[in-house]
């Protein structure tokens, strides 16, 4: 009987041989084709299945599975082992088909696919190994030192144990309870008193900055025109004006020039409140011009020549106006008449009549005006030596009938005439800048080059006016 079995066995195992042979021959389109073309084509293509690249006789067609290199895998990307997963189930789906139809064929078998475990496990394996071979690289490095991590980076964490920061010491604490630009004894209301002293500076500042490249506002007394009795028109009226060249020499240094009205309310048609302290408030300076003669009433002296009364009512006006500048710190020159009532407005007297009252004396006054002239000297001690350096001596011009009698207090000599010592030119010694010349400076530069060059003087007078206007 079990010769039988063996038989039937062995029949059957005929039978599936010819029936698999009989199977495989239609595959042959051309069985006239040389062995190699047959090869060809009965080699499965690349869009073949898994069963039919698997199910072959040749030996050289089994599959061969290897165990997956996890040092390979973990440094390859997403990709690469998505493609190897996809490679993987198919040569086991083929390794499994090819074990039904006989594991006698395959010339190789199958190795298994490691499992998830074993890959996990493998990866760690690898892990452990590559830590190891850094370590001991670091341990090679020239300095001969390991790289030793610290045991917080090594230990596991406690989760359960408090690990509290460190307490700062005194001095970081108080060094870091405020920042480092305010002082210890700070409070708010110091801090609140720096910040708005800064404000003020900052406004302050500002103010000065604005006051400084501000323009010269410069006031120029006016003189007086009174009305003729009987007259008509212009003549009927009281007139105040200044002569353009007084006013053209001060804004030939790019100041701004006004003319000083008078104030009061005997004999105006419309009050005011406006008052002369008001233009010595706004103004930064003054300027006193020629005109009239010096009443003999302002230095309380009687009238020797009734053709030269003088203008009282010009006089109270500008020894008030010169008066208020002075008390305001601000500078004042005076021309010519201004020289004579800054003396007189200091106690000084003056000679009425240059000739009749000083025969000795030269001429001083004729009929050329702006063109007589005459030589004055620079004593010892007077400032306008400072002004015009290496300059003794100099040339002016001559307009005036009336000159300085007796100084008045507080006032210096800075210039006499040469030929006969009569005073021309004084200084007020309490004030910044009070200075009165019996010349016409703004005469000098149409008079030709042998007259002084004024032009230190009106620069030393704006300088002042400019220091002073704070």
């Amino acid at each position: 009987m079990s010769d039988n079995k063996t038989s039937n066995d062995a029949s059957s195992t005929d039978a599936r041989r010819s029936g698999a042979d009989s199977q495989a021959a239609p595959r042959s389109a051309n069985p006239t084709a040389p062995p190699e073309a047959a090869a060809a084509a009965s080699a499965p293509g690349p869009k073949a299945s898994a069963t039919e690249r698997a199910s072959t006789d040749a030996p050289s067609s089994a599959s061969n599975v290897e165990p997956v290199d996890v040092a390979q895998a973990r440094r390859d990307d997403a990709l690469e082992d998505a493609r190897e997963a996809r490679a993987s189930a198919a040569s086991a789906t083929a390794a499994q088909e090819a074990s039904v139809r006989g594991q006698q064929r395959a010339s190789t078998p199958a190795k298994p696919r490691p499992s998830l475990a074993e890959n996990f496990e493998a990866a760690t394996d690898a892990e452990a190994a590559s830590t190891a071979n850094a370590q001991s690289a670091s341990s090679d490095s020239p300095t001969g030192r390991a790289t030793v991590l610290p045991p917080e980076f090594t230990e596991a964490p406690d989760f359960g144990k408090l690990n509290p920061p460190p307490l700062p010491s005194t001095e970081q604490a108080s060094a870091q309870a405020q920042p480092a630009y305010l002082r210890q004894s700070d409070s708010a209301w110091s801090v609140f008193g720096r910040v708005i002293a800064a404000r003020a500076r900052q406004i302050f500042d500002r103010a000065g900055q604005r006051m400084t490249q501000r323009t010269l506002r410069i006031g120029v007394s006016a003189r007086i025109f009174h009305p003729e009795p009987g007259a008509k028109g212009l003549r009927g009226k009281t007139l105040q004006y200044l002569e353009e060249s007084i006013a053209h020499w001060v804004m030939s240094r790019d100041v701004l020039v006004f003319m000083i009205p008078t104030v009061g309310n005997q004999g105006m048609l419309h009050t005011s409140n406006i008052r002369l302290r008001d233009y010595a408030k706004h103004l930064d300076g003054l300027l006193l011009q020629g005109g009239a003669d010096v009443s003999p009433q302002s230095y309380e002296e009687a009238t020797t020549r009734p053709e030269w009364p003088g203008d009282r009512v010009r006089d109270m006006y500008e020894l008030e106006l010169l008066h208020e500048f002075v008390e305001s710190g601000k500078p004042v020159l005076g021309v010519c008449r201004g020289c004579q009532l800054i003396n007189v407005a200091f106690g000084g007297t003056l000679y009425g009549d240059i000739a009749t009252d000083v025969p000795t004396a030269g001429i001083h006054v004729n009929e050329q005006y702006d063109q007589h002239r005459h030589s004055i000297r620079f004593p010892d001690g007077s400032t306008l030596i400072n002004m015009f350096p290496n300059q003794r001596e100099a040339i002016v011009n001559s307009i005036h009938h009336q000159a300085v009698k007796t100084i008045g207090r507080d006032l210096n000599i800075e210039a006499v005439s040469a030929s006969d010592g009569i005073i021309e030119a004084v200084r007020y010694r309490k004030a910044p800048f009070v200075v009165g010349v019996q010349w016409h400076p703004e005469f000098h530069r149409a008079g030709g080059a042998e007259l002084l060059d004024c032009t230190p003087l009106l620069d030393t007078f704006l300088r002042v006016a400019r220091e002073t206007r704070f």
